[in-house]
């Protein structure tokens, strides 16, 4: 399968994609829409042989039954023998999910609803700011999602700890008040190093400044003696299952932040979008599949195509950490070398993901994407209206500048109209030609584009999970596994082996000449 598609690739390579609007209806034949959302993807080289081959592809790899087998509570993570079920978070209205012959869903709705009662508590209480402590994905999810809804926030400020740099944790701490601050300490294992370092500094700061531990921590962790022996009292525990991944968790109690901050009915409003999407990649066919056609279109530029990076554009600045959070989504999902079976990778992994809001990265790194020498593709967001109506005219702007980018993109600049526009500002001979060859773009570089009506609490749901989906059915063809990340566990346990070396309690013998310089040089600072 990957060979013809290399053949395809071989076929279409040097065609312009303007070419393809030269066919009426592309625009309306190579987009998709879910609920309210469109997917674009007509600015790229795909045309109806290739989308077939792509299809093909899904169709192979049994992309459907092992959809089938995640939503079910098969073991589908099966390097730790685990299911895989963020979607029953959100699986509000359907039926049982079993998990070795168990319903999960009287759990879920239980915690939820627990949730819910505790959020209502704290929102009208007197707490004035809540800080979330954690790493990864209980962190990059919460973080992204209460910056994307603050058009919503009606509870506390809401503010994040991850980073075991003490400079996060006193930046942030410092101006809250310590009698009025919530603390959410987020680790399943209440385990994790970095998390539980900057927990336990939020708890000395806030037992020095008059706050009271015992009744303003909140542990949202499986481990109750844990929480139990830092002080976290069983009532203030909200537990997940080893079902959830970390990166896929923010839909349970990982989500408490942002529940807090938008309240219960918007928290409900975001489970719903994500339902809708899961629904509608169970049932849609795979040429009207949103999440399948955006993971064939990605496995068609990285795996095929060879273009190796990803840039995540959204015109919309409360998306700001949308690209740090797909980052780990993606990359820690699929940043593969090995089958399922324990085999070598055929074709690489998954692609290097990142990006910054638009129109930001315009006066940023938008140089590189037109006129650098490695072809990137684009995904663009844009919503069609804004949360400020008196700023109507900022969010045209913004749009104008979306579509541009993306028709820039496949348009370019030919060396011939270059030269008329230097030719026109009285250049002449051979300065002419060097200044027109300046103002070339090469065009032809594909992107896509996924437009929506505003960014609300369902939409921002839907657009996550059409993330999740992706990635999983990108994992499902490449046929490795999605959900574990072995590759984060070497740099800890040598980190463990390293802190004692670091404080001067045990020497750096056995290790390498560079790491044992660089241990010399902090001691050296240090004394």
């Amino acid at each position: 399968m990957w060979q013809d598609l290399k053949s395809e690739y071989t076929r279409v390579r040097d065609r312009p994609i303007l070419d393809l609007f030269q066919k009426d209806g592309r625009a309306q034949g190579f987009s998709v829409t879910a609920g309210d959302m469109l997917f674009d993807y007509s600015k790229t080289n795909i045309d109806e042989n290739t989308r077939a081959a792509l299809i093909d592809l899904a169709v192979s790899a049994r992309v459907a039954e092992k959809r089938d087998a995640m939503f079910a509570g098969a073991p589908i993570n099966d390097t730790e023998a685990r299911a895989v079920l963020h979607t029953a978070l959100r699986n509000l209205d359907g039926g049982a999910v079993l998990v070795d012959g168990q319903d999960v869903m009287p759990e879920v709705r239980d915690t939820l609803a627990r949730m819910a009662e505790y959020s209502d508590q704290v929102r009208f209480g007197p707490v004035t700011d809540v800080v979330n402590i954690g790493i990864g994905g209980s962190d990059l999810g919460p973080a992204m999602a209460v910056q994307a809804l603050s058009p919503y926030h009606d509870g506390p400020r809401c503010h994040f700890v991850s980073n075991v740099d003490g400079a996060h944790i006193a930046d942030t701490l410092r101006g809250l008040d310590a009698k009025t601050t919530l603390i959410i300490v987020a680790s399943k294992t209440f385990g994790t190093i970095e998390t539980m370092t900057n927990a336990r500094t939020a708890r000395a700061w806030m037992q020095d400044h008059g706050g009271d531990p015992k009744a303003q921590f909140v542990a949202l962790s499986s481990n109750l003696d844990k929480t139990g022996a830092f002080g976290i009292p069983p009532e203030r525990v909200f537990g997940f299952q080893d079902w959830v991944g970390g990166r896929y968790s923010l839909w349970g109690p990982i989500g408490l932040s942002l529940m807090i901050a938008i309240g219960k009915d918007a928290f409900g409003a975001f489970l719903r979008g994500a339902q809708a999407m899961d629904i509608h990649f169970q049932a849609a066919d795979w040429h009207e599949n949103m999440p399948v056609l955006l993971a064939l279109v990605g496995l068609w530029h990285n795996q095929v195509c060879g273009y190796a990076t990803r840039a995540v554009l959204p015109y919309d600045q409360r998306l700001g950490q949308l690209p740090a959070y797909l980052q780990q989504l993606e990359m820690e999902s699929n940043g593969k070398r090995v089958a399922m079976d324990g085999s070598d990778l055929t074709v690489p992994s998954g692609p290097v993901v990142w990006g910054a809001p638009g129109t930001n990265g315009q006066h940023a790194f938008y140089q590189l994407i037109h006129q650098g020498t490695r072809v990137i593709p684009c995904e663009f967001m844009i919503a069609a209206e804004g949360h400020e109506p008196e700023l109507r005219h900022h969010h045209d702007l913004l749009v104008a500048n979306c579509l541009a980018q993306s028709e820039a993109l496949m348009q370019g600049r030919s060396l011939q109209e270059a030269r008329a526009l230097m030719q026109a500002k009285g250049y002449t001979g051979a300065e002419l030609d060097r200044q027109a060859r300046h103002r070339v773009f090469p065009g032809n570089r594909p992107s896509v584009t996924l437009a929506y009506p505003q960014l609300t609490p369902f939409v921002l749901g839907q657009l996550i999970a059409l993330y999740e989906h992706r990635v999983f059915v990108e994992g499902a063809i490449l046929d490795i596994n999605s959900f574990d990340q072995w590759g984060v566990e070497l740099g800890k346990e040598l980190a463990t082996s390293l802190g004692p070396i670091i404080e001067g309690r045990a020497s750096a013998e056995g290790k390498d000449g560079s790491t044992r310089a660089l241990v010399d040089f902090v001691h050296r600072w240090r004394d």
